[in-house]
């Protein structure tokens, strides 16, 4: 991605310098008033930049920049794949990802589902830690809300992998990790306000859909808002907070009170996730709503395939930030590999991308065409 402007970059900084408290299961906050009903909004430099950074980010041909060389792979090993719900497209992606990879190198992975609820996370993570596995992967939750199992886990020198699980990519002290796989936040958040930014020249009326009782959910929502800051005829309108598990019964009848109470104010939304506009076309078309129409619908992470459907086909999603699900399973097994060979994590991010209608063709998912697979089968050896 090309460089911000200096208003963007010191919003950033800001949002995540922001702490994220616990939530309850849901809330709404209205925001300010309506953007700039039409033209040009009153941040041509933020407009600019914006638009540079999305064309770089739109670009869907790209080099390997992942490793070449790690350890030959090691053989016999069970690896523990806890999710924190299945019903998140991510989260399932990335286990797939986990399972192809495995089987390359000739693993089992046994994926357990957490059902995105607290109790049954809990439960698969002791699950997990009692199959006495050789690594275990914390799929899209928080590692602190098992802080026992870790102890367990770590006591028992089983490698922990994150998928998700922290903000930052890389190896983490507290919790321990041998490594947190994902794309930066930062630059998810920031290419989503980028995105509508520069497809509003600078006029959005903007929703924001989050989950506040994951952390790294509510950061990415809060880097989002203050990015979006660095435009200020761009519009924070409301704020709605959907627990993932509940989205699919919640959304429709949010969307139906926000057409009511926001009007031709509201003219894009972006969502931590995609599924948030899964059940999103119903309310929208009672409302008389144009799929391609106003709200243009943004989804600030993980690129589903029902969001690359409905972005090929206009039909109330406009773009998606998609992470390369399967290339990241393929990475954590990688990692593992190295954690068996006492070698360091490998160190590699996967750059931004943003999937719209542009550059959908027929993909059902954002799966970088850089010859991930072959570079990992010559590391193993395999």
């Amino acid at each position: 991605m090309r460089p911000t402007t200096r208003a963007c970059s010191a919003a950033l900084a800001f949002a995540t310098a922001v702490s994220v408290a616990a939530c309850s299961r849901g809330s709404t906050q209205n925001g300010v008033a309506g953007p700039t009903a039409s033209g040009s909004g009153s941040c041509p430099d933020v407009v600019s930049t914006s638009k540079q950074a999305v064309d770089a980010a739109l670009k869907v041909d790209e080099a390997w920049t992942g490793p070449t060389s790690g350890p030959k792979a090691t053989t016999g090993k069970t690896i523990a794949f806890v999710a924190q719900t299945l019903t998140n497209p991510g989260v399932a992606g990335v286990a797939k990802g986990v399972q192809e990879a495995a089987a390359a190198i000739g693993w089992n992975a046994r994926v357990l589902d957490g059902q995105g609820d607290p109790a049954n996370i809990t439960a698969a993570m002791g699950q997990a830690v009692a199959l006495k596995p050789a690594g275990i992967v914390i799929g899209g939750f928080d590692p602190l809300s098992v802080s026992a199992q870790l102890d367990q886990a770590n006591a028992a020198n089983i490698p922990l992998i994150g998928w998700h699980a922290v903000a930052a990519p890389g190896p983490s002290q507290s919790p321990k990790l041998f490594t947190n796989v994902t794309t930066q936040v930062e630059n998810v958040a920031n290419i989503s306000a980028q995105y509508m930014i520069a497809k509003s020249n600078g006029t959005a009326g903007v929703v924001v859909f989050t989950d506040d009782s994951i952390p790294f959910a509510a950061g990415k929502a809060k880097m989002i808002e203050a990015a979006l800051g660095a435009c200020s005829s761009v519009k924070v309108l409301d704020r709605q907070n959907i627990p993932i598990p509940d989205a699919g019964t919640r959304t429709p009848q949010a969307f139906s009170s926000l057409v009511s109470s926001l009007g031709d104010q509201w003219t894009y939304s972006v969502a931590i996730n995609d599924l948030y506009f899964d059940n999103a076309a119903t309310p929208l078309r009672a409302a008389g709503r144009q799929g391609g129409g106003v709200p243009y619908n943004v989804g600030a992470g993980d690129g589903s395939e029902a969001a690359f459907s409905r972005i090929a086909a206009k039909q109330f999603q406009a773009a998606t930030v998609p992470e390369p699900l399967d290339e990241q399973g393929w990475q954590i097994v990688d990692e593992f590999n190295r954690a068996f060979a006492s070698a360091p994590a490998s160190g590699y991010v996967a750059r931004v991308h943003i999937t719209d209608a542009s550059n959908v063709g027929n993909t059902t998912s954002w799966d970088p065409q850089n010859g991930y697979q072959s570079q990992y089968h010559k590391i193993w050896g395999r």
